[in-house]
């Protein structure tokens, strides 16, 4: 049914019956009703005026207000292993130790701000939390996290489409793989560029 690109988590049979859009056959349909539902939920975040950005529960309901109009499971954790994530029984344990490193580093000032986000963004995408979706809602989360926490300028995300196969994209899967090995330069350079 869908071809996923380089680096993407296919999405298995059970995950798939959560579609809420039966007529969906492409993974461009998919796509194109996951950013009408992407766009929504910039909107939602424009009019939120919350304090608690750093916790589970506003990750949970940003991926469900990213796509609950496409996905029944939006918000939920992922319930099976996949190609990337650790296992998915540890997803919460894991969520909770990045948050409590993130607070922890921005009140020791442990890195500057972009290194902040960048490491954060990083672990979030290794956690996988969600069946779909997790690296456009890991980069949403981090442009939370830099605007309303740290009041910093969004990253650009390396300017060029991370859906689709290309150069931007293989830069992209590069940078994050050479995060895995601690080596964070690729990434805080592609997130500036």
């Amino acid at each position: 049914m869908f071809e996923y690109p380089e680096g993407a988590t296919p999405i298995n049979e059970d995950d798939r019956g959560g579609l809420l859009i039966p007529h969906i056959s492409t993974m461009e349909e998919l796509n194109e009703w996951e950013q009408r539902n992407i766009t929504d939920a910039y909107s939602w975040l424009d009019r939120t005026r919350r304090k608690d950005y750093l916790t589970e529960p506003f990750i949970r309901t940003l991926h469900e207000n990213m796509f609950g109009k496409v996905w029944r499971w939006a918000g939920d954790y992922r319930r099976s292993e996949k190609n990337i994530g650790v296992d998915w029984t540890q997803i919460p344990i894991y969520l909770r130790q990045l948050l409590d490193d993130v607070r922890y580093w921005i009140d020791h000032k442990t890195y500057p701000p972009d290194e902040i986000a960048t490491r954060f963004h990083h672990r979030l995408v290794q956690i996988h939390l969600f069946p779909n979706g997790n690296g456009r809602h890991a980069r949403v989360m981090t442009d939370v996290l830099l605007e309303k926490v740290l009041d910093q300028e969004p990253f650009s995300w390396g300017s060029g489409n991370l859906l689709e196969e290309g150069d931007v994209r293989a830069e992209y899967i590069h940078a994050l793989r050479s995060a895995d090995a601690n080596d964070y330069g690729p990434l805080l350079y592609l997130v500036r560029r």
